[in-house]
């Protein structure tokens, strides 16, 4: 092994290589390695997760952006913020890459924000390797070139910026074509300004579509009833119910309301389709909503005590679309 570097883009779905390489040059001029599919549900927790773990979330058991602890009394566990009561080793126990890595003696790094350095989540999917934090891009390639200094050296290197201008924004807006531009100049430097043929590999976590229809839950309609703990996030919802047997009653509910738009599973109906993987630790299980519900079309699925937050977003991803669900990957290898 000599020189590598792993870039991920947070948000930066297939579809945007298409429609806009106008505006990444750089990311256009790449070589294509394929498409990727992400794990399900196509959110940044479980995607990564299953990125740095080689496994898919029924064994990594990150399944969604929050979800409900085990025997909390309906706790629920946001797995980018983190909660200091739930031990980040016990929730993902699986080796991560740079653990073994670190074991076969190569150098690993973590490069990224500042403010994520010692949160749970990077505990929990990235331990084993050396965190760098850095918040301007500058700071990023100097850590970076810095970090590749040895031989069999890996740089792990990740910017959220386009999947927080799609969040806010959307996907075309001006703040998010100025962030696509930004990352093609980042990496346009690290392959110019990186070692000598050290090869640059770019993905992503997840695509992202902007919102059509927004449904706040309980709102004008009775999609709530029967349902203690609401989990996951707008494009796709853990339903944590108040007696399991109202399974099919809600799944019914639901289907009836909202057609087409929404897919409805339970808990063991979702294990059978294979949406977390071939195998589902007793764990992930539990974790699993009693019912799980996937916004299709351009729907969103609104929390009624985050209305104002999740109806204020207007770039979604977390279902099971294709323009989600379908990231990159490149390569490139510096001048």
């Amino acid at each position: 092994m000599g020189r590598e570097i792993l870039f991920l883009i947070d948000g930066l779905g297939v579809d945007v290589l298409t429609n806009y390489a106008e505006i990444a040059p750089t990311l256009a001029k790449m070589t294509s390695r394929g498409n990727v599919t992400t794990s399900f549900p196509s959110t940044t927790a479980t995607s990564l997760a299953t990125l740095t773990t080689g496994e898919m979330p029924g064994t990594h058991g990150m399944l969604g952006y929050t979800v409900q602890v085990p025997r909390s009394g309906g706790r629920i566990l946001n797995t980018l913020k983190w909660d200091e009561r739930v031990d980040p080793v016990m929730w993902q126990p699986v080796p991560t890459l740079f653990e073994r890595a670190m074991a076969a003696g190569i150098t690993t790094t973590h490069v990224a924000a500042k403010r994520y350095e010692n949160t749970g989540f990077t505990r929990a999917v990235f331990r084993g390797a050396h965190y760098k934090g850095a918040n301007i891009a500058a700071d990023l390639i100097a850590e970076t070139i810095k970090a590749l200094e040895k031989s069999s050296s890996f740089v792990y290197l990740y910017v959220n910026d386009l999947d927080s201008a799609g969040h806010s924004d959307g996907v075309g807006s001006e703040k998010w074509i100025a962030a696509l531009k930004s990352i093609d100049e980042l990496t346009k430097s690290l392959i110019e300004r990186t070692p000598t043929g050290t090869r640059i590999w770019l993905t992503a976590d997840h695509g992202m579509i902007n919102v059509g229809e927004k449904i706040t839950l309980g709102v004008d309609n009775d999609l709530l009833t029967d349902v203690a703990v609401l989990a996951g996030e707008p494009r796709m919802r853990h339903l944590y119910l108040t007696d399991e047997a109202a399974t099919q009653e809600v799944i019914s509910r639901w289907e009836s309301a909202l057609g087409e738009q929404v897919s409805m599973y339970s808990r063991q109906g979702v294990i059978d389709a294979g949406l977390f993987g071939p195998q589902v630790s007793r764990d992930a299980a539990e974790r699993a909503g009693d019912v799980i519900a996937i916004a299709q079309e351009t729907i969103v699925l609104l929390d009624p005590a985050r209305s104002d937050k999740e109806g204020a977003m207007i770039g979604h991803h977390g279902g099971d679309s294709a323009i989600e669900s379908s990231v990159p990957l490149l390569l490139a290898s510096a001048n």
